[in-house]
């Protein structure tokens, strides 16, 4: 949602206090420029830091200060969300969705309650809903396999078509199939490519190298050129803007 704040208001910059998955007693400050470009060591916060280290700063101008105001951009984030499908051509789907007790409750209730608005034949099966920073039912990385089976057990237990975990705060998501397996993010990459040059033929697919052989020839099987890129999203983001 950050993301989508600081490009959606059209500021100069914003600030998600997160610690994702780590412990609790954790706290860490996720930082984005203009245009929602992220903010980390190479694209200047290392900058900061010299500053910071130096005191270098410019006098502060009374009369120049800002202000400060409480809005809710949700139903315009949901609204975002549900542009990149088809509502119309959904089938009937049931989903299991596990947010970890972070931050992703409040949004897969915004979204369920969108799509039963629109008459979207999606069930939501809802496990460790509610946000709960103590995380009762374990530190929400679904990366790790023993952070895999509430969820792998409610895609079962329910009959569903899929499962998705997040973690924390809700910048990962991982998926489960039907038979309540987990999917490597290996072969996601692919399955997404593939969707995205169904919509944009002969597109660019930017990929990290750890996900390379697979990837590679998905892309170029699908029409796309594979574009490989230095791990991490705050350089994988920038190469998509040059």
């Amino acid at each position: 949602e950050i993301y989508f704040a600081t490009f959606h208001l059209g500021v100069d910059g914003g600030i998600e206090v997160t610690a994702s998955h780590n412990p609790m007693d954790y706290n860490g400050m996720k930082l984005v420029r203009e245009g929602a470009r992220p903010i980390s060591g190479d694209t200047g916060l290392r900058d900061v830091q010299r500053l910071v280290e130096a005191g270098d700063f410019p006098p502060v101008n009374e009369a120049a200060r800002g202000s400060y105001r409480q809005i809710s951009l949700r139903d315009a984030y949901i609204g975002h969300l549900l542009g990149y499908i088809s509502v119309n051509n959904l089938t009937p789907l049931k989903l299991v969705f596990n947010a970890g007790n972070g931050a992703a409750g409040p949004v897969i209730d915004a979204i369920e309650a969108r799509l039963k608005a629109l008459g979207a034949p999606v069930e939501f099966i809802k496990i460790h809903n509610t946000p709960d920073g103590t995380f009762p039912n374990g530190i929400p990385n679904p990366l790790l396999p023993e952070c895999r089976d509430d969820t792998r057990k409610a895609v079962i237990e329910h009959g569903a078509d899929m499962g998705i975990a997040f973690d924390g705060d809700f910048d990962r998501c991982f998926l489960f199939d039907e038979k309540g397996q987990f999917i490597e993010g290996y072969y996601i990459v692919g399955l997404l490519a593939e969707a995205f040059l169904e919509k944009h033929p002969g597109a660019k697919i930017i990929h990290d190298p750890r996900l390379t052989w697979n990837t590679e020839a998905v892309v170029t099987a699908a029409g796309g050129t594979p574009v490989m890129s230095k791990t991490g999203h705050a350089f994988i983001k920038e190469r998509m803007r040059t």
